[in-house]
């Protein structure tokens, strides 16, 4: 089952994740939100939309704009809407 892990610590971890570009979006669910705090910066995906990030927090050590997601996403990525990738260290294993 996938999960991504950052610092010894699971974020999230689920069967359903949907998998595009190589990232492993996790369903809303799945995640350990007491480790995501949002933040302020967004970027935009020409056929996904605007994402929106979180810092990853864990035991005080912050990995900065760490998860994205789409909260509005475009129609062609629909499925996405709300899941979460990670990056910037995070690692996604089996």
């Amino acid at each position: 089952m996938p999960k991504a892990v950052w610092n010894d610590t699971v974020l999230a971890e689920s069967d359903n994740t949907i998998v595009v570009e190589g990232n492993h979006y996790f369903p809303p669910e799945s995640l350990a939100r007491d480790h995501l705090r949002p933040c302020d910066h967004t970027s935009f995906c020409g056929w996904k939309g605007t994402a929106s990030y979180y810092d990853v927090v864990v035991d005080g050590a912050v990995n900065q704009q760490a998860a994205w997601y789409y909260p509005d996403p475009m129609a062609k990525a629909a499925n996405l809407k709300d899941h979460v990738a990670f990056w910037k260290g995070v690692e996604v294993v089996d």
